[in-house]
């Protein structure tokens, strides 16, 4: 490490010295990022960790973490178990957006046996009284039994 009293940039006592500037000046002025190919989405970006994008990295490394605490914390389910029921709706087999419904309405009745996973029209149908008979009758002929305070 080369000694220095001053740096000849920014006329600042350097605390580290680095291409024969502060280290602060060399990132800011002659360090540059170097882009390079994400090992997921295969474009061509400055890579942020592991050889991933930004993007790639927080969704591989941090995204699941996230929403596994989120159902833990919201619904005392698992990450695996809320992926299995909400996999598609179980009235039209929509499998794109899928949200999770609980038969009884009870939000805090969180039981497996509770839980199914509905597309965004039929999981708004079934809080809607003029389609809720229809939409019972269904859900009891594939099966699931709905509590009689909610028919």
């Amino acid at each position: 490490m080369v000694k220095m009293d001053i740096c000849p940039r920014c006329m600042k006592k350097p605390y580290r010295v680095t291409a024969g500037v502060c280290h602060n000046c060399y990132r800011k002025y002659i360090w540059k990022r170097k882009k390079a190919e994400c090992k997921n989405c295969k474009r061509r970006m400055f890579i942020q960790a592991w050889g991933f994008c930004t993007n790639c990295y927080n969704k591989l490394n941090h995204y699941d973490r996230i929403k596994s605490h989120n159902y833990r914390k919201w619904h005392n389910i698992d990450l695996e178990t809320y992926r299995k029921i909400t996999k598609q709706c179980v009235m039209c087999g929509f499998d794109k957006i899928v949200d999770l419904h609980h038969l009884d309405h009870d939000h805090k009745n969180n039981s497996q046996e509770n839980l199914i996973g509905l597309c965004p029209n039929h999981h708004r149908m079934v809080h809607i009284i003029q389609y809720r008979d229809e939409l019972t009758k269904i859900l009891e002929e594939k099966g699931y039994k709905i509590p009689e305070k909610h028919l």
